[in-house]
């Protein structure tokens, strides 16, 4: 599906029924690489996942946006769409974007799911990070999508290996450099939502040390750590990802009437 919204042609698509989830992608990636994410959760809620300005097939931002700018889109996204009171479910620079929403109440949001989530000031330079969340960690995910899907594998091997999107756009390495450097560790003591944090014991692009300050940080707020999985933890160990978000919502499942 498309629409236009704050200057932008969006790309998106919704399933399924019962509560609202809402599924945001991390930097760099689209929400292919959020499907294995997208396909559990379509058998409970409904669920929606979206290609962020600039990524996927939705436009690019039409000026040099910020972390917070981006927060403000997809607010006037789910009002579009009509998502109430949604489950929030954040892979790295998506669960950025959730902190945002949350700490600082732009939204009314149920709860939040930040897998391998941005948001702590990185300790590493730039160049660094320009790395991980483009055309290496793209490459990882290519892989590891391969031992789910054929179908998943090949919609991100024809994303991820365009001559394009290794040689990045300048709007948005523009647009990264203020997104990356943005501490949002103010907001994580504001954030009143029950969260759920899953972390890769080996993500070397938002390490584990962030997940446990986040956990300490959020008023109510759990950790699991899976030992042998990296920044794309829901890849390395989809079913255990499975399991623990099927308990983590296992309540929020609406009985379908007979």
């Amino acid at each position: 599906m498309e629409m236009q919204l704050m200057g932008c042609n969006v790309h998106y698509k919704i399933e399924g029924t019962g509560r609202d989830v809402l599924i945001l992608h991390g930097w760099g990636a689209n929400m292919d690489t959020v499907e294995p994410i997208f396909q559990l959760c379509r058998r409970n809620f409904r669920t929606c996942s979206i290609d962020l300005p600039g990524f996927g097939k939705s436009g690019k931002p039409p000026a040099d946006w910020d972390v917070y700018s981006y927060a403000e889109f997809v607010k006037a996204f789910a009002q579009q769409v009509e998502i109430q009171n949604p489950i929030l479910i954040g892979h790295s620079f998506g669960g950025r974007l959730s902190i945002i929403l949350s700490g600082k109440q732009m939204m009314e949001i149920h709860k939040i799911i930040l897998v391998d989530s941005a948001g702590i000031l990185p300790k590493r330079g730039i160049g660094y990070y320009a790395r991980i969340y483009t055309y290496k960690a793209a490459k990882k995910v290519a892989g590891a999508a391969g031992k789910l899907s054929s179908n998943l594998e090949n919609a991100i091997k024809e994303k991820f290996g365009s001559s394009d999107y290794k040689n990045a756009d300048p709007l948005m390495r523009t647009i990264m450099v203020r997104v990356v450097n943005e501490d949002l560790t103010y907001l994580l003591s504001g954030m009143q939502q029950s969260t759920l944090l899953i972390w890769g014991a080996l993500d070397d692009a938002t390490p584990l040390s962030d997940a446990k300050q986040m956990e300490q940080l959020i008023p109510d707020a759990g950790l699991v750590v899976f030992e042998q999985a990296g920044h794309y933890s829901y890849l390395d160990n989809y079913g255990q990802f499975c399991a623990v978000v099927n308990k983590f919502l296992e309540n929020d499942v609406w009985e379908v009437p007979k």
